[in-house]
This record gives structure tokens, C-alpha cells and sequence, in this order.
């Protein structure tokens, strides 16, 4: 009986040991931002695969994947109140925490029918300490999103490589050419063979002091098809839509289905703005480049977006 109690209050001190360490992970869950110190607090690959979504993705289209961004309280500018429910030791060195998460506003104040929520922290046991291993199975959904994302990067590269050498050469040239890419949709036909369809612009700049100042540029809407090899890809054909009288009925036999989204893309000025000076602003920070503006010939100068 005395061993059976002993064992009892040891089950007891370890579920209560591991709820306390859990309670204390809670304040290092990635909520739209990876804290640096987190590094401590969760386990190696866990945080890599954080590192990489949070900090080393390039995202050109606007709100793309943002719920990857955030694991805890969305996107509202509530506060995150933790509360350990139970933890459940699963061997030696997992164990897995149900955590409720309360959506607190500023006053203090929430909704229990719609700001409250569970969720689940993994926890592996690692040199003798708990960290956070994953949470709600986030860890596989940005593996996924990063390799999808390494796939999108090597496309574009292809595609803008295409624009800069190719169709970029028949510009007024300067001395920087930079391709702008809106992609609408993108598709395999098979393993190594994809189509991406598209609104695509290409720009030469001259260098005069912190601003890129337009000479050339233009916009090549429609369908390339790309060729994979040992991870890259090349162009095979890159089907335009027509200038003048034909360009409408060009561009519904190319695009097809996603004829209304490319037509949202190409006539939202706002949009097309924004993702010129995101992508431009990636570029100059790729290039290491002394540059905060850019300006087309007769408007003023507009500033990148701080990457």
C-alpha cells in the first residue's frame, strides 16, 4: 500500500510538474512574430522551421498565407490569456498540453462564445528539459508552405529571368533592369512541367543617389510554361496577350477560369503599386543597393516598403 501511494503522489508531482512547464511555454507560442528567445524554449527543428516561415521567406502577394504568420490570437490586436487545462505524457519524452486561449481586449474584456479557444502544445523532453515540439500541428503545415514557397521562388526566378533577358532587352535599356511578377495562378501539367499565369511588368532604372529613376518599362500579361530540371526551371513558351483591339479576347483564351481574377489584379492601381514596391524592395535589399525610393519620369518619388 505504501508503494502504491508513493507511486500515486510521484504521477501526481510529475502531471503537476509538466502543467507548470507548460504554463511557462505558453509565453514563447510564435503570435505573429518569432520572439528571439524563444530559441530556448523550443526545440531545435521546431524553431528552424519557424525561423525559416517567420524570417527568411520572401511573400510578394499581399495577404498570402497570413494565417501562418500568427498561431495565437489572429489578426485583431487582442492579447493572448493562457490557460493550462491538463497535460497528457505520452512516453518518456513527449507529452502533449491542452491549453484554452482567451482573445482579451484591451479593457479585459472577451467573448467566452467567441474568444475563447483550445489548442494543443507539443512538448518533447530534450537534455532534461520540456520545449514546445509543436503546436496544433503547425509545424507540418509550414514545412509544407516553405517547400511550396522554395517551388513559387524557383518559378519566379525563371519567369523573371525570362522578362529581364529576353523581353526586358527590347526596352530602352539602363542600368538596372527588375521584373515585377502578379501571379494569378499556377498549375502542374505534370511532375516536371507547370504553367503560371500572370500580370508581368518589366522596369529599367538609372541609380541617382537613394532613388531608382525609371528610363523604360512595360506590362506582358499571360501564360508561361516552365520546364523543371534538378530543381530549377526554364522557360519552354511564354504565351502574351495581344496589344490593341484583340487584347480582351487574348486574354479570356489564356487565362481562362482565372480571366476575372487577372482582370482584379491588372485594374487594382493600388495593388499594383503595392507590389512594386515590395518586390522592388526586395530586390534592392537581394542587391544591397543604397536605394529608399524609386520615381517614374514626372510623378514624384515613391518610398519602398521596409523589408
Amino acid at each position: 500500500m505504501f508503494l502504491v501511494a508513493l507511486a500515486f503522489v510521484g504521477c501526481t508531482n510529475t502531471e503537476e510538474q509538466l502543467r507548470r512547464r507548460a504554463a511557462e511555454l505558453c509565453q514563447y507560442i510564435p503570435d505573429h512574430q518569432l520572439n528571439p528567445q524563444s530559441r530556448n524554449f523550443l526545440t531545435a527543428d521546431f524553431y528552424a522551421v519557424l525561423d525559416t516561415m517567420f524570417n527568411h521567406l520572401p511573400e510578394f502577394e499581399a495577404m498570402d498565407h497570413e494565417w501562418l504568420y500568427y498561431f495565437v490570437t489572429g489578426n485583431g490586436g487582442s492579447m493572448a490569456d493562457y490557460e493550462v487545462l491538463g497535460v497528457k505524457q505520452t512516453d518518456g519524452t513527449h507529452a502533449v498540453a491542452t491549453i484554452r486561449v482567451r482573445q482579451v481586449w484591451e479593457d479585459g474584456s472577451f467573448d467566452p462564445n467567441t474568444d475563447v479557444e483550445e489548442h494543443q502544445l507539443f512538448m518533447e523532453k530534450v537534455d532534461g528539459q520540456w520545449l514546445i515540439s509543436d503546436f496544433d500541428g503547425h509545424k507540418a503545415d509550414c514545412q509544407r508552405h516553405i517547400a511550396i514557397s522554395h517551388k513559387e521562388q524557383a518559378m519566379r526566378n525563371a519567369v523573371g529571368l525570362y522578362l529581364v533577358s529576353v523581353i526586358g532587352s527590347n526596352y530602352l535599356q539602363g542600368e538596372l533592369c527588375v521584373p515585377q511578377l502578379t501571379i494569378v495562378h499556377s498549375d502542374a501539367l505534370d511532375a516536371d512541367t507547370c504553367r503560371v499565369w500572370g500580370d508581368f511588368r518589366v522596369f529599367w532604372y538609372n541609380l541617382s543617389g537613394d532613388t531608382l529613376k525609371t528610363v523604360s518599362g512595360g506590362n506582358h500579361a499571360g501564360c508561361f510554361t516552365l520546364l523543371q530540371k534538378n530543381g530549377r526551371f526554364e522557360v519552354l513558351n511564354f504565351d502574351q496577350t495581344v496589344d490593341g483591339a484583340g487584347n480582351v479576347a487574348s486574354a479570356k483564351r489564356i487565362f481562362g477560369q482565372y480571366f476575372d481574377q487577372f482582370q482584379n489584379c491588372q485594374s487594382n492601381a493600388d495593388m499594383r503599386v503595392a507590389v512594386r514596391t515590395q518586390q522592388l524592395a526586395y530586390y534592392v535589399k537581394q542587391h544591397g543597393l543604397p536605394v529608399r525610393f524609386y520615381q517614374d519620369y514626372g510623378w514624384p518619388a515613391k518610398p519602398l516598403t521596409e523589408l
